[in-house]
């Protein structure tokens, strides 16, 4: 009997753990918490990589962790013993900078840096050496799913590094339009004739691109003999699939047309092109399991292309049982810029990283202006592609290794803050993040009190102790420790907000997936309340902040229908009539009620 037993437990167990361990695939996109990380600076869980097997010295390998601009030694292994940290601050989804194999170091004399963000490309197949290799990633990806926490991969289609050199232009060539230099001239309008029947690239098809086969239109364009197979797959190293015509400078058809900053921009209107960037990424997802990707300059980058590589990837996803692939892509605007990023949302068919919801909380907390911005930004969620269910599956952010982390750019904004006022600051960003529309997104660092000098290399701190004197020199707040020592600290006190926002949010659906209706809003510093609704179980959160330096008490709208609040955090508004409640809230503090 007791051998049935067992045996029929064993049964049992063997049928639910697969459904266990996929339930985490059940999630949607808005319901995750996602953490941003570079592995190089995260954590160094084995220095024999730190060179990536390269021999020779930094100029070969791109190891300096003296150097801001060059790989300080974190990889995946790293990664994955971090993953208690990063779950048990709430972290759901783990995203994180492009791992392929990277050309170690670019830039001319004086100007050279390394791969370490992983953005220069040369093997988009492999994991680079110096964060592991594939089995290692399989290993971090499996270790994460084993907890229920998601895998986004980043990606990137613009470009890969730089190869590609022109004969007649050895450094910074600037951009040559299609106007001056059509594909039918050698080398301008009064050239030789050359590519003929070719209609041009809006005619996106097999037939027509076979007739554009000299490539000297704008620039002469040539591979050294020491790279001409160092990228992978192997049609990558075709110039013929590369738009070869010099550097973007960010205006017009050179956004699209145009090397980012000399790296080779790929051709993304052939069909060769279209057909293997969706067999690489596709094989990612299948071999990996990977969760969803986010896509690196994507504005620069064809619609036409995304518009046939956003389905296939999602039909990829679903035939390998992932129903919720999250695909997002970095469409960077400067200010509140909706109308931009609804643009990219409707026409190239993924969701666009929401940095305008990162503009609108640095103007609302920065000392000088109102809420305004972000009432405007809510309002405006109704132009994108699903209207505001597009923008609850936007990731919004505070900051990031771009632009700035968001303590540095409310310091930029008030540079006699105190450190106390600046993590009360940082604190309330936070919190707003959590509970308005969108997916919270924790870049690295931040949860540390990291306060970088500026963005890009100015924001990529390490986490375990540097050697780099331009991080060295930062002030940290919440703490007195520095960059000269590992910050892993689950007792920070922004570690510990976050934490408590992450279990806040999970546990409340309003809050995850909930309509969003503002009650108030202030024209200066001070009052801002607003509902979140579940339209499924009718739920509604009220969420008051009070972004000023003052005590304040007012009033602010909500339903008729509401009888009274159950606090999740804080002290609770007082109903005065229907309709109409009061509040009265401490310098930069805010409260979390359910209404009933």
């Amino acid at each position: 009997m007791m051998r049935k037993l067992l045996l029929a437990a064993a049964l049992a167990a063997t049928a639910i753990s697969p459904l266990a361990a996929q339930s985490f695939r059940d999630r949607l996109p808005e319901d995750e918490v996602i953490y941003f990380v570079l592995p190089d600076r995260f954590a160094n869980g084995d220095p024999k990589n730190d060179t990536g097997g390269i021999k020779g010295d930094r100029m070969k390998h791109g190891f300096d962790p003296t150097h801001k601009g060059f790989y300080q030694g974190g990889d995946l292994k790293g990664l994955t013993q971090k993953l208690d940290y990063l779950q048990s601050m709430g972290m759901t989804a783990i995203w994180f900078a492009p791992i392929f194999k990277n050309k170690p170091v670019q830039g001319g004399p004086g100007q050279e840096s390394a791969g370490y963000h992983g953005y220069w490309i040369t093997d988009f197949t492999s994991i680079d050496p110096h964060f592991g290799t594939n089995a290692e990633f399989k290993a971090f990806v499996d270790a994460a799913h084993a907890r229920g926490m998601k895998v986004y991969m980043d990606i990137v289609v613009n470009h890969t590094a730089d190869v590609i050199q022109y004969r007649d232009c050895p450094g910074d060539c600037a951009y040559r339009s299609i106007a001056d230099y059509p594909w039918s001239r050698k080398g301008g309008v009064k050239g030789e004739a050359i590519n003929p029947g070719f209609q041009g690239d809006s005619v996106q098809t097999d037939e027509n691109f076979a007739k554009l086969n000299d490539m000297n239109f704008a620039y002469q364009p040539f591979v050294p003999d020491a790279e001409k197979n160092v990228k992978v797959p192997a049609w990558l190293n075709d110039i013929r699939y590369y738009h070869n015509r010099g550097n973007s400078y960010w205006k017009g058809e050179s956004v699209v047309y145009g090397d980012f900053v000399g790296l080779d921009d790929v051709a993304t209107e052939n069909p060769r092109v279209v057909r293997g960037f969706i067999d690489i990424f596709g094989k990612w997802i299948d071999d990996f399991g990977v969760d969803g990707f986010r896509i690196d300059t994507s504005k620069h980058v064809n619609s036409e292309f995304w518009q046939a590589f956003v389905p296939a990837m999602m039909d990829r996803a679903k035939a390998r049982g992932i129903p919720n692939f999250h695909i997002f892509a970095e469409v960077m605007v400067d200010g509140t810029d909706t109308a931009t990023l609804a643009r990219y949302n409707r026409s190239d068919l993924y969701h666009t990283l929401d940095f305008a919801f990162t503009w609108a909380v640095v103007d609302a907390l920065s000392g000088k202006n109102g809420p305004e911005a972000l009432s405007r930004l809510v309002a405006n969620d109704i132009i994108y592609r699903d209207g505001p269910g597009s923008a609850k599956r936007m990731p919004t952010f505070l900051g990031n290794h771009d632009i700035a982390r968001f303590s540095t750019n409310l310091r930029r904004r008030m540079p006699d803050i105190s450190p106390d006022e600046l993590l009360q600051r940082v604190q309330l960003g936070h919190a707003l993040m959590f509970t308005m529309r969108g997916v919270p997104t924790i870049y690295s660092g931040d949860e540390q009190g990291f306060v970088g000098d500026g963005g890009d290399q100015d924001a990529r701190e390490t986490h375990f102790a540097s050697q780099v004197k331009v991080y060295l020199d930062n002030d940290l707040i919440g703490t007195d420790n520095s960059h000269a020592q590992d910050n892993y600290a689950q007792d920070h006190p922004i570690y510990r907000h976050i934490a408590d926002l992450a279990k806040i949010r999970q546990a409340s659906p309003a809050l995850r997936r909930g309509k969003t209706i503002v009650r108030n809003h202030g024209e200066k510093p001070g009052l801002f309340a607003f509902s979140r609704i579940d339209e499924e179980s009718g739920e509604e959160v009220i969420v008051v902040a009070n972004t000023s330096t003052d005590a304040i008490t007012g009033n602010f709208e909500l339903s008729p229908a509401a009888q009274r609040f159950e606090p999740v955090r804080g002290t609770c508004p007082t109903l005065n009539a229907p309709g109409s409640a009061s509040i009265s809230l401490a310098p930069l503090d805010y409260v979390i009620c359910t209404v009933k």
